[in-house]
């Protein structure tokens, strides 16, 4: 059975949910991403934010990157675990209409899947199938 720890992309860096959103987007930039998990400061999972999040939820309603706190744009966290396998992480993924998700153990941080994972999941070794690819590509991107 391929699990989710099969083919996520671990270390994963958080943003701390007291850092800025000015600093959230630095991270990204310089780390090569569009999403950064927020971490509280026990280290576990709090939420995630996108660039995305940062340029309609703050910098379009007018808000101050350098001031607003990444804690503040998390909304309702979804993750899977380290051992679910990959048809219930495409599920989770279709259900909440996500296109990339963390990955814990225990309430850790060890991972995170995005849709470039499962893309090359598929190409090295089939480790997702070509029926799970398409049923998501399906339930992400044509219209019903």
């Amino acid at each position: 059975m391929i699990t989710a720890r099969d083919i996520m992309h671990s270390g994963a860096q958080c943003v701390n949910a007291d850092q800025t959103l000015m600093d959230a987007s630095k991270m990204m930039r310089d780390m090569g991403v569009g999403a950064l998990p927020i971490c509280g400061p026990d280290g576990k999972l709090k939420g995630i934010i996108t660039d995305r999040d940062i340029v309609t939820r703050c910098i379009a309603m007018g808000k101050d990157p350098s001031m607003m706190k990444a804690m503040e744009l998390s909304d309702h966290l979804h993750c899977v675990r380290a051992d679910d396998d990959m048809d219930t992480v495409l599920k989770k993924m279709e259900q909440h209409q996500i296109r990339r998700i963390p990955v814990i153990d225990g309430e850790r941080l060890v991972g995170m899947i995005s849709e470039k994972d499962l893309a090359m999941g598929h190409r090295e070794g089939m480790r997702v199938t070509d029926r799970q690819i398409i049923e998501f590509m399906d339930s992400m991107y044509v219209d019903r």
